[in-house]
């Protein structure tokens, strides 16, 4: 399972390491991710996620379903 945010879509990012001489080697930054269950009240089930800290702001912001459907019509899940 790769580290993208099923809610926001967020991927890693390539940065650099920079050591105190100034060489630079890439790295990755990564998504902070969390496995985590939502309750989704209009199927009257529990639904399992992997999001991202700002995913789980949002959801609690503008409700699952609402989330949900915006996630499903910009492809980052595959809902129904």
């Amino acid at each position: 399972m790769s580290r993208v945010c099923q809610v926001t879509g967020k991927r890693h990012m390539v940065g650099n390491n920079v050591s105190h001489s100034k060489r630079r080697t890439k790295r990755k930054f990564h998504p902070n991710l969390f496995i985590k269950k939502f309750y989704y009240q209009e199927e009257d089930r529990w639904v399992t996620l992997r999001v991202s800290a700002s995913g789980i702001r949002l959801i609690n912001k503008k409700g699952l379903h609402s989330v949900l459907r915006d996630a499903r019509d910009k492809g980052y899940i595959n809902v129904y």
